[in-house]
C-alpha cells in the first residue's frame, strides 16, 4: 500500500524536526543485525562513492601520479579538521617528487616542510634552526616556493599531540625512513599492518620546547594507534578501493572493506549519538555508515532521500 502524499509529508516534517537530535536512531535500534547491517552497507558504499570522487579528483590535479594522491591523502588526514586544507595545501607547494630527492636527510626534509608551512619563521631560532632556514632558502629558489601563512594554522584548543610543529615532523620523519610507500599500502590487511607501517616517530628535537614560544610542553613524539586507524579508514582503505576501480581489480577493492571491518568503531561527534542512543556498531565499516547518515542526511535534513526514512515510513504504512 502507497502512503498518502499528505501522510508521507508529515512523516518527513515530523524526522526532519527531530533529525539534529538523532531522532531515529530508536527505529534503527529495532531492526536485526541482518537488517541493519543492509541498511549501513548501502550508506558505506554511498560514502565510498563519496570519497571516490575526492581521492580521484586529488589524482586528476595531481597529473595522474598515485604517488602524489597518496601523500596529499596523508598530509590532509595526519592533524585535526581544522587544519585539514592547510596541510593539504602543503603537500601542493612541498610536493612528493621534492621530499623524494631529499628522503635520505631527514633535516633537509624538515627544512622543506617547515618552511613551506611557513612555521620555520615561527621557531625560536638556535643552531638546528638556522640550519633549517639556510636550507630552505635553497629549496625555496630552487622550487620557487612560496610558503603558507603561518596564520593559516589553527592551534587554540589543539592537544599538544595535535599541533601541527609534531605532526609536520611525524612526516618528515615517515618519509625519510619510506619511498615509493603506495605499493605497501595496496598489500595492506590489517589494522596491524597498517600500524606498522604509519608509526613512525618525530626526530628527538621536537620533544622539547627549544623552538617554540610558550615554554616547556611534553609532546608524545610517535604516531599513535588512534592515528594510524585513521589513516586505514581514510587514506589505506580509500586507495585500495579507489586505485582498484581503476585497474578493475576487484580483490583490492574486497581488501578495502575488509579492512575496515578489522578496524574498531570510531568514536567521534559523529557517531556517539547514535551509541549513546543504543545503535552498537561493529567496526569501523558500520561506522562509516552512521557518519554518512549523520552528516549527508541528518545534518542536512535531507529526511525525503534518506535510507532510514523510507524504511520509516514503509513501516508506518504497513502497520496501518
Amino acid at each position: 500500500m502507497e502512503p498518502r502524499a499528505d501522510q508521507t509529508a508529515e512523516i518527513l516534517e515530523r524526522l526532519r524536526t527531530g533529525a539534529a537530535g538523532h531522532a531515529c536512531a530508536g527505529f534503527l535500534t529495532t531492526l536485526d543485525p541482518l537488517h541493519l547491517a543492509d541498511l549501513l552497507t548501502g550508506l558505506v558504499y554511498d560514502r565510498l562513492r563519496r570519497k571516490y570522487d575526492a581521492a580521484a579528483e586529488i589524482y586528476r590535479i595531481s597529473g595522474q601520479n598515485w604517488n602524489q594522491t597518496f601523500y596529499t591523502l596523508l598530509f590532509r588526514y595526519i592533524g585535526d579538521l581544522s587544519n585539514q586544507d592547510t596541510y593539504t595545501e602543503l603537500a601542493r607547494r612541498a610536493t612528493y617528487t621534492m621530499v623524494l630527492r631529499e628522503r635520505r636527510s631527514l633535516p633537509r626534509i624538515e627544512a622543506l616542510l617547515f618552511g613551506t608551512s611557513g612555521l620555520l619563521d615561527t621557531f625560536r631560532p638556535d643552531d638546528y634552526i638556522r640550519r633549517l632556514r639556510d636550507d630552505f632558502a635553497y629549496f625555496r629558489a630552487r622550487y620557487d616556493i612560496e610558503p603558507i601563512d603561518p596564520s593559516a594554522w589553527k592551534t587554540a584548543n589543539i592537544r599538544p599531540g595535535n599541533l601541527p610543529r609534531l605532526r609536520i615532523a611525524q612526516l618528515a620523519s615517515f618519509f625519510s625512513q619510506h619511498d615509493f610507500v603506495f605499493e605497501q599500502l595496496l598489500a595492506c590487511r590489517t589494522r596491524q599492518e597498517v600500524n606498522r607501517l604509519f608509526r613512525t616517530e618525530a626526530s628527538p628535537y621536537w620533544s622539547g620546547a627549544r623552538h617554540t614560544p610558550e615554554g616547556p610542553e611534553e609532546n608524545p613524539k610517535r604516531v599513535g594507534q588512534h592515528k594510524t586507524d585513521v589513516f586505514g579508514i581514510n587514506v589505506v582503505s580509500i586507495l585500495q578501493y579507489v586505485y582498484g576501480s581503476y585497474i578493475q581489480n576487484e580483490e583490492l577493492r574486497d581488501r578495502a572493506i575488509a579492512l575496515l571491518e578489522c578496524i574498531p568503531a570510531e568514536e567521534n561527534k559523529y557517531t556517539r549519538p547514535w551509541i549513546a542512543a543504543g545503535v552498537n556498531p561493529r567496526n569501523a565499516f558500520d561506522t562509516q555508515g552512521l557518519i554518512q547518515l549523520s552528516r549527508e542526511y541528518c545534518a542536512a535534513q535531507r529526511c525525503e532521500c534518506c535510507p532510514v526514512a523510507r524504511r520509516i515510513i514503509d513501516k508506518i504504512t504497513r502497520s496501518q
